[in-house]
């Protein structure tokens, strides 16, 4: 059979979503349990994406095989009662063999937060980057309608990355404040290597004024990194939400 999980994890304390060797990942705490769950059988994961380093996951999906006969409402208490502290199962149902939680996504959401005061927030550290300076939301808000939509989004990705295809769809980008943190929301069809991080990171120049909204079609048509803002730290970032057809 086939479970489908939601999971969530503080990334704070990984070196990122994937299995490495000798460093401790989110996908190695999960197989861990899920063997000892099935007796010291090897269980593989199979996750809709990868995370990296101190990124954070409210809405991560993963599958797996299984050929124990557990209840679907008692899967989240039988892995959390064997994961560390900062990993939670939410939620787990039985689905049809030929789901994939990598290939079936239609959609992902990601959040990232950063944080306005003046000074750090010693409880928001590792959760939110703090930018203590005047942004103008409303040029921000123009520079995300421009980015909207399908484009090539060469410009906005991290320059090391094999993928050939870099066309991409942003279905929505909203940013708001929400008392001192500014949250930015982006729902699209998939997601480049550090695509958001550098999305933002080219919208706080925009709301700093380095760049103007009206640099982002120039920036898209130039397909070259150099071209956009930093890569804002990951520390900041959430996988929010995970969208299947059904």
């Amino acid at each position: 059979m086939k479970v489908k999980c939601i999971v969530s994890y503080d990334g704070s304390q990984f070196s990122g979503y994937q299995v490495q060797p000798k460093k401790r990942t989110v996908q190695s705490e999960i197989e861990e349990a899920l063997t000892k769950l099935h007796k010291g059988n090897s269980i593989k994961i199979f996750a809709s994406g990868r995370t990296d380093a101190n990124v954070h996951a409210v809405g991560q999906v993963f599958h797996f095989e299984t050929s124990l006969t557990i209840p679907e409402e008692r899967w989240p208490y039988a892995l959390n009662s064997l994961l560390p502290e900062d990993i939670v199962i939410t939620s787990a149902s039985y689905v049809d063999e030929e789901f994939h939680a990598r290939f079936d996504v239609v959609k992902k959401e990601y959040r990232y937060i950063i944080n306005q005061q003046k000074t750090q927030d010693v409880f928001k550290r590792k959760y939110c980057f703090h930018y203590p300076y005047e942004l103008d939301l409303h040029s921000i808000q123009k520079a995300c309608s421009l980015l909207s939509g399908t484009h090539d989004f060469t410009s906005f990705c991290a320059a090391k990355t094999e993928v050939e295809n870099k066309v991409r769809t942003l279905y929505s980008i909203d940013v708001k404040k929400e008392g001192n943190d500014v949250v930015f929301s982006f729902i699209g069809s998939g997601f480049l290597y550090n695509m958001v991080r550098i999305l933002v990171g080219t919208l706080l120049e925009i709301g700093l004024g380095l760049k103007s909204f009206e640099d982002i079609p120039a920036i898209l048509e130039g397909r070259d990194r150099r071209l956009s803002g930093k890569t804002v730290p990951g520390h900041g970032l959430y996988l929010w939400k995970v969208y299947y057809d059904n």
